[in-house]
């Protein structure tokens, strides 16, 4: 009886971790963010802006990649050698939200951009 309670637990341990893992920061959708916020904002502001928002965005993204990165070890570990390791698996939560709503300031800023003719280039980064 003993295995068998330990045998579920350590299946609904496995499949918590399976499902619960953080997502990269590249694989995160981006919020909805209207670009009417940003019509009243002259080129340099946009600028400005796009920078801030740039800025804050790569420090969410790399603490978003480091919880992704170690909730896959803290799964492999689950997984190969001890089953309560599943536990330390973060998943998403408020730093994933905050990647997803930049991307969104991102895109919102970018369309006031080309609406305005600012002529700001913006690159996108992908994860080799």
């Amino acid at each position: 009886m003993k295995r068998v309670l330990l045998g579920a637990a350590a299946l609904a341990a496995l499949e918590f971790a399976v499902t619960g893992c953080a997502t990269r920061s590249q694989d995160i959708v981006s919020a909805y963010v209207s670009p009417i916020q940003y019509e009243s904002y002259s080129c340099a502001q946009l600028r400005e802006e796009a920078a801030r928002v740039s800025s804050r965005a790569a420090l969410a993204s790399g603490m978003q990649d480091q919880n992704a990165t170690s909730d896959a070890v803290a799964t492999g570990v689950a997984l190969v050698v001890f089953w309560p390791a599943a536990f330390l698996v973060h998943g998403n939560g408020a730093n994933a939200q905050e990647v997803s709503q930049l991307k969104g300031d991102m895109d919102a800023i970018e369309q006031a951009n080309i609406r305005k003719r600012c002529g700001i280039q913006f690159s996108r980064h992908t994860a080799s």
